[in-house]
């Protein structure tokens, strides 16, 4: 990664192509670090004296892209014996500027900041987003910025990054407004993968049509629900297929259907599994919501009660509804052979770690 001093004027760095993620799922490397302090306000935030190194965004999916960002700040950190954090906010803008439709969420906000433990960060601040906050004009945030952080060093933020009241600042703004202040910009490139640039949006469309594979690529990690294993209507079981149930409801739907995944519980250990999500409509007339359920396949020992990390690998086929139980049962079959073949090539993908 660019130094951040040494660029401190780039705020429109080239596009670059992301890395391949490595198909054997194997992590980067790691920094020997704690976990992150959280300050849950900028107002909040107590730092020994030392140079700050921070990264400034949302964050939603903690994509390759966003990984780069900070891992520029940490990278920076290290070298300058400083602090690296990461300054992001809760809700999402979203919700307070149109409550009425706000963007569905790839991440939790206990994924996200579990995501983001996992990075090498020193302290992660997650300040409320509020219509007072939104007035607050870009000139108004860089001294908010100083106040909270008198060592800051170095900001980084994406090339699109816009702040300050109605989106009024971009990156030449802070560029601008930090040579006075007197700390440096690092604008981090934008990542492309096959040939179209790598955001948060676009995991969103492509988790909404059930393209997973081409989701996981640009996370950089498979995706991934948490969940509580919940007592069912054992009709998986009557099928001879038993499976999981599990409470999830996320903000962001993945399409309807039957996928390969990876199941692990508290014991940590991955077993492979195929899941269907939808409204189940052969054996469930008008399902009020959703449900997941994974029949896993290989003895497990989860129970009711357990709380379980589900990795979405590949989607396998569409719900639809059967003429009947016999048919069903003859293609829960088929999925499951299908899942087991599918998993005999690909491996789920780690979430990240700091290098």
């Amino acid at each position: 990664m660019r130094d951040a001093r040494r660029h401190r004027g780039d705020a429109h760095a080239r596009s670059r192509e992301a890395p391949h993620p490595d198909p054997r799922g194997r992590p980067p490397r790691r920094l020997l670090v704690s976990t992150p302090r959280q300050f849950d306000s900028l107002e909040r935030v107590t730092l020994p004296a030392g140079p700050v190194h921070l990264a400034i965004g949302m964050f939603d999916g903690v994509h390759l892209g966003h990984q780069s960002v900070i891992e520029a700040a940490v990278h920076s950190a290290r070298r300058a014996r400083g602090f690296a954090g990461v300054l992001t906010f809760w809700p999402h803008p979203s919700a307070v500027l149109r409550a009425a439709q706000p963007t569905p969420l790839i991440l939790s906000r206990t994924m996200k900041r579990e995501l983001l433990g996992r990075l090498g960060l020193d302290f992660v601040v997650e300040h409320p987003f509020s219509l007072e906050f939104a007035a607050t004009t870009a000139r108004e945030f860089v001294a908010l910025l100083k106040r909270a952080f008198p060592g800051l060093e170095a900001v980084y933020v994406g090339e699109n990054f816009r702040f300050g009241r109605g989106r009024e600042g971009d990156t030449a703004t802070l560029i601008a407004a930090a040579r006075e202040a007197g700390f440096a910009v690092y604008s981090a490139p934008r990542l492309n993968h096959n040939g179209a640039p790598i955001s948060s949006s676009r995991i969103r469309d492509l988790i909404a049509a059930g393209e997973i594979e081409q989701a996981n690529a640009l996370l950089g990690y498979s995706y991934f629900s948490v969940g509580t294993v919940e007592p069912g209507k054992r009709l998986g079981r009557t099928l001879g297929f038993p499976t999981l149930n599990f409470t999830w409801q996320p903000a962001l739907a993945p399409r309807y259907g039957v996928y390969a995944v990876m199941v692990s519980g508290p014991d940590a250990e991955r077993l492979p599994g195929v899941a269907n999500y939808g409204l189940r409509p052969t054996v469930e007339i008008r399902a009020p919501v959703p449900h997941l359920e994974v029949h896993v396949l290989a003895p497990t020992r989860l129970t009711y009660g357990d709380r379980a990390t589900v990795q979405w690998l590949r989607f396998l086929r569409p719900e639809k509804r059967f003429s009947g139980v016999d048919e069903l049962r003859a293609q829960i079959e088929i999925d499951r052979q299908m899942a087991l073949e599918t998993l005999g090539k690909i491996s789920a993908q780690e979430p990240p770690k700091s290098a």
